[in-house]
């Protein structure tokens, strides 16, 4: 877990370098500046909104004690365990079986999960899932995803703009244009890249808070196993993907395949599945 942490550090610092170095291109010092601000002013706004944003989208409805039935009271119950306050608890209409959690804080958090997971999971693999998710609340790893997420997306904003009007050096002297073209083509390319790495780093890790909270790694191990396999034959359709929050799933709900590599947002659902079942060997 420990090492979890120091990796995502490493990864935070190297997407803010990068923001720095693509505002420097721009217009040196200043553009730095203004870079940071506008930054800064992005993730404000992702801190505040992003959760009812990515609710929205999926057109989730919150549910209560009463009309959520047995799956409200089995997150009340692993919230509990896991020493959080009780998440808002969201049900999401869709066959694919997915879930995902969301919000700035344990006391401002959110959980969702499709009828489809409900429908093709067993109690005890659903427990690991949201279990999992739970994790995600308790290490804050909601917020570091909307933070890496919106950096990543100013960095090609400022990519953009920066193509468009040119870049300077410190002294406000027009840069050397290849030099500038290079920062502004790769610099977004490898925030997208660090982004994904962010995110697979903390998927191991709520998979083994996941295990430890709801006590059965097993479950959980086979719920990734049914999800990818379901995932692979049925792919969310154009209309309802949305790129920018497949880093929240659990499994990645845009391809069939599970790419693997720099390009994925989570590690493979083998590697995931091993780790999970070594968990569940005698020591």
């Amino acid at each position: 877990m420990f090492g979890n942490w120091v990796k995502t550090s490493i990864l935070f610092a190297g997407i803010i370098a990068l923001f720095g170095a693509i505002g420097a291109a721009i217009g040196g010092g200043q553009g730095m500046l203004i870079a940071l601000l506008f930054g800064a002013g992005m993730n404000l706004f992702a801190y505040w909104n992003s959760d009812r944003v990515v609710l929205s989208m999926y057109n989730a409805r919150e549910v209560d004690a009463a009309s959520g039935g047995r799956f409200y009271a089995m997150v009340q119950e692993l919230a509990a365990r896991a020493g959080l306050p009780m998440p808002r608890v969201y049900v999401i209409d869709e066959a694919q079986p997915n879930a995902f959690a969301t919000g700035r804080s344990p006391e401002h958090a959110a959980v969702a999960a499709t009828t489809g997971i409900m429908q093709l999971l067993g109690e005890r693999e659903l427990r690991g899932v949201m279990a999992h998710e739970l994790t995600h609340v308790r290490n804050r790893d909601t917020l570091i995803s909307t933070v890496s997420a919106s950096i990543a997306g100013a960095i090609s904003a400022l990519a953009n703009f920066g193509m468009f009007f040119g870049g300077r050096d410190s002294e406000g002297r027009q840069a050397n244009p290849l030099l500038a073209m290079a920062i502004m083509i790769i610099a977004p390319i490898a925030a997208m890249l660090i982004q994904m790495a962010i995110s697979r780093a903390r998927e191991f890790g709520a998979d083994a808070g996941g295990a430890e909270i709801s006590g059965d790694p097993q479950a959980l191990a086979s719920a990734l196993q049914k999800i990818e396999a379901y995932a692979r034959g049925l792919p969310l359709p154009p209309a309802e993907a949305h790129p920018e929050t497949a880093q929240m799933m659990i499994i990645n709900p845009l391809s069939g395949a599970g790419l693997a590599g720099l390009f994925s947002t989570h590690p493979p659902t083998e590697e995931r599945v091993a780790r999970l079942l070594q968990m569940a060997r005698p020591a």
